[in-house]
């Protein structure tokens, strides 16, 4: 019980509570969604469709829109390879995500504990914790600028009002998880319709906008400025958390724990993950090609702010309603997003530390640890400090991500753990290759920075 003594004296037993070791991750979802025993396979896909998008989510927050917006601004189409490149590697480590869980019937989380000892453990949770902080960060932030937009509501309150959104956890919670995918999949597609109206809007120029999509420029390296951006765009994308999360709600279906029943359940589960991130690329990419077409064209290559970005685009687009699109499209985004965070949270504590926290005081401290700081920042800098912390949130992501995957990459790579369903060779080579790209953009930016300064 010695773990209790983090958190406060005066918590019930019922609120914190200790985790079996031999305890399924997330139980209280475990295995509570069914899958229909029809021959057809669409209909038992449709069964396992929903973890997808619940990852898919944190790969369009906010936080991606302050890096989109600010590449698309500064440097054009440039950065959508970057965009693009974050992508393909998210769909790759989240597939291992997704596998690890349903072969070991354990999270990357509780595999780390059993594998590495509660000292190193620890230490993973606090990067881990670092990383959820970060994002809820760029999630209060987002969602207190739209309703400072929307509703001309101070972002001081702003931010303050965001803590509530704990109730909708807790109704969602109580309803069930296929209720919580549902709500997900439903603002995704509200995303999805107002980006593509923004985006016919703008006016792109496609053929440079599709050979930057799939062809680098060498300035994405030698630029520091524009380094800073694409290391926070892949941060804002491959996020730590995620590859935590995924191992755990695709082990949330009722299918069989057999060689057989868990081969079918990693194609399904991969189909569902690979389809809801393309959606999620297409999203990236639409924020910053708006951007681009948008602001870069005409010049105004400072809009870095979600609110610049706000107050100029009915202006320049020559469309009344385009900007009061772009905040409700926002406003989804962050509630979306705080979703994830807490089911993520909750999966990093029980599977660390064997801790376990009624979800409205999970919710509560990730929710402080973000608000404080933005509280902060918005006190002492005003509205423009948010914008330099958004980012900033973003390239923290980044620098934490490394702790995730090469956990990840070695255990689907040991036989002795996945079985017939290990690694081959060729993916375990392109693991390992993503993983020291990633390790080493983050090297670069380091010392970028320290060269800067």
């Amino acid at each position: 019980m010695t773990g209790l003594i983090y958190f406060p004296l005066f918590m019930s037993t019922e609120t914190v509570s200790r985790v079996a070791l031999t305890e399924p991750s997330l139980p209280e979802v475990h295995s509570t969604v069914s899958i229909s025993r029809s021959p057809y396979s669409w209909r038992r896909l449709l069964g396992f469709l929903g973890p997808g998008f619940l990852i898919a989510v944190g790969y369009m927050d906010p936080g991606n829109w302050a890096t989109d917006i600010a590449g698309g601004s500064r440097f054009g189409y440039t950065l959508l390879f970057v965009v693009m490149a974050s992508n393909l590697m998210a769909i790759l480590l989240q597939s291992l995500s997704l596998k690890l869980g349903i072969v070991t019937e354990r999270d990357l989380a509780q595999l780390c504990h059993e594998t590495y000892g509660p000292k190193i453990s620890f230490a993973l949770w606090i990067l881990a914790e670092i990383a959820i902080a970060a994002c809820d960060l760029a999630e209060v932030i987002g969602s207190a600028i739209a309703l400072e937009l929307l509703f001309h509501i101070p972002l001081f309150y702003g931010v303050l009002i965001t803590g509530l959104d704990v109730l909708l956890i807790l109704l969602l919670q109580r309803w069930g998880f296929r209720y919580v995918e549902s709500l997900v999949i439903a603002l995704i597609g509200t995303i999805i319709v107002l980006f593509s109206v923004q985006m016919f809007l703008s006016k792109p120029e496609y053929w440079p906008l599709l050979r930057n999509l799939v062809v680098p420029s060498p300035s994405i390296i030698s630029n520091p400025e524009m380094l800073y951006i694409a290391i926070g765009i892949l941060g804002a994308t491959v996020m730590p958390h995620n590859l935590y999360l995924h191992s755990s709600i695709v082990q949330s279906r009722r299918y069989l724990r057999t060689p057989a029943g868990k081969r079918e359940a990693v194609r399904m589960a991969n189909i569902d993950s690979a389809f809801a991130l393309t959606v999620a690329l297409f999203v990236n990419a639409a924020i910053l090609i708006v951007a681009s077409a948008v602001f870069y064209r005409s010049g105004h290559f400072e809009v870095a702010a979600i609110q610049d970005a706000f107050k100029l685009l009915s202006p320049l687009v020559g469309v009344a309603g385009a900007s009061t699109l772009f905040a409700i499209a926002l406003l989804a985004s962050g509630q979306n997003s705080s979703i994830t965070g807490t089911l993520a949270g909750q999966v990093l504590m029980e599977g660390f530390i064997h801790i376990k926290l009624t979800p409205w005081l999970r919710r509560l401290i990730t929710r402080s640890l973000a608000i404080v700081p933005t509280i902060l920042v918005v006190a002492i800098t005003g509205e423009r400090g948010t914008e330099k912390l958004l980012i900033l949130s973003q390239v923290i992501l980044s620098l934490q991500l490394s702790f995730a995957v090469v956990p990840l990459v070695q255990f689907t790579g040991n036989r002795a753990r996945m079985g017939e369903f290990v690694n081959g060779r060729w993916l375990q080579a392109l693991a390992w290759f993503t993983t020291v790209l990633i390790a080493a953009l983050n090297a670069w930016l380091l010392i970028q920075t320290a060269a800067g300064h």
